[in-house]
């Protein structure tokens, strides 16, 4: 069993298929040849709800969440099958039967991961993700500095919010995943809109996918790439090009198709997947599951550049299994940015300024407008904003 933590994305064992477009939305499918059969994962419904969740004895996460992950393994290598698996005429798979309701109710949760049975886990996917950003420094100032405020020292940032939508919500995306079609063996997509980078997910095994493909609508995504889907032109369409003049034998065919596939699937884990695949990245293991782990992590919070938060789980020799990511904001990069610069500084904030490059008043003002004006003691928020 490894216990290094990993250092970023491999999407090793999986194979970069041809991608489809409608509209401003870009589906790239990711091919296993061998699936995991030993980790299978099934959706749970929890209907129009907003999730209340323990996180410890202080504090709550609360958010929208449609649905729930379950996941289920063996500890002998043997295939599982999925957790909540029975016949069925495919009309509904993946669907929730509930009728829309005129209002949310809550439901609530114990953990974001909680163990229901000897090889059975619930978790909550991205909202795993989304509480760890959340809860990023989230005690406050370590120091009591005279800057900051009684606030800060007894409550640090509580309570912290930020926004996302539903897949509903972005423009063109329901009629994409209506339209698009499930290759054999694909068990995952990366999901582009305008030809940004909006979300990954990576399942063990092609019967998961198909049944988890629906569930992309009700997955949360940031603001840039509701933006993005508002605002966009189609994008164009990547199509293949054979010379057919070195063609002349079936084998010569094949082979220019094969080439032309390779040199699309570089160009795609090079360039237009290279902000996930290529960055650095902190992980927390949250959860064993016999020779499986889910880990969540988060990015180095680099200004201008494509941040992703998420979850995965590896194997024991580091193998992708499953994925998630959520894309940040250029302003939740900002506060993430913003926040572990003071950290690193034990919240001192002339020097933190001085690591920023920056006086102390615009540093209380980079404060202010991140949305954590109210740590600062009023004299210094004040003095800011006169100079």
């Amino acid at each position: 069993m490894t216990t290094h933590s990993p250092a970023g994305i491999d999407l090793a064992g999986l194979t970069t298929g041809p991608p489809q477009v409608w509209g401003g939305v870009r589906l790239v499918p990711l091919l296993r040849a061998a699936p995991i059969v030993d980790l299978r994962l099934h959706p749970r419904a929890y209907g129009e709800s907003i999730g209340v969740v323990d996180v410890d004895r202080r504090s709550v996460y609360a958010a929208y969440v449609p649905h729930g992950y379950v996941a289920n393994w063996t500890r002998d290598g043997a295939p599982a099958a999925a957790y909540g698996t029975r016949l069925s005429d495919g009309r509904t798979a993946g669907t929730d039967r509930a009728a829309p309701v005129e209002h949310l109710r809550l439901h609530f949760h114990r953990r974001m991961a909680r163990r229901e049975a000897r090889n059975r886990l619930r978790f909550l996917p991205l909202h795993l993700a989304l509480e760890g950003y959340l809860a990023l420094h989230f005690g406050g100032p370590t120091i009591v500095w005279e800057e900051w405020a009684r606030r800060a020292v007894n409550r640090g940032l509580s309570p912290r919010a930020e926004r996302a939508y539903v897949g509903a919500e972005v423009p063109g995306l329901a009629d994409a995943l209506r339209v698009f079609e499930i290759h054999p063996g694909q068990c995952g997509a990366l999901l582009y809109v305008a030809d940004a980078l909006a979300g990954a997910l990576v399942v063990p095994h092609p019967d998961d996918y198909r049944v988890l493909h629906p569930t992309l609508l009700k997955d949360l995504y940031g603001e840039l790439v509701h933006q993005y889907a508002l605002l966009s032109a189609p994008v164009q369409e990547f199509r293949a090009r054979l010379d057919d003049s070195a063609v002349r034998t079936p084998a010569d065919l094949r082979a220019a198709v094969r080439r032309q596939r390779d040199e699309w699937a570089a160009f795609h884990d090079g360039t237009m997947a290279g902000g996930l695949l290529g960055a650095e990245y902190s992980f927390q293991r949250v959860y064993r599951l016999g020779r499986f782990s889910l880990w969540r992590f988060l990015p180095t919070f680099h200004r201008h550049v494509e941040n992703h938060i998420g979850e995965c789980v590896l194997d024991s020799s580091g193998r992708l299994a499953y994925l998630k990511t959520f894309r940040l904001s250029e302003a939740q990069v900002r506060r993430g940015h913003l926040l572990s610069s003071l950290a690193a500084q034990d919240w001192h904030p002339a020097r933190t300024a001085a690591a920023l490059g920056i006086t102390t008043e615009q540093l209380s003002l980079r404060v202010e407008h991140a949305g954590f004006g109210q740590l600062l003691v009023h004299h210094h928020r004040r003095a800011a904003f006169t100079r």
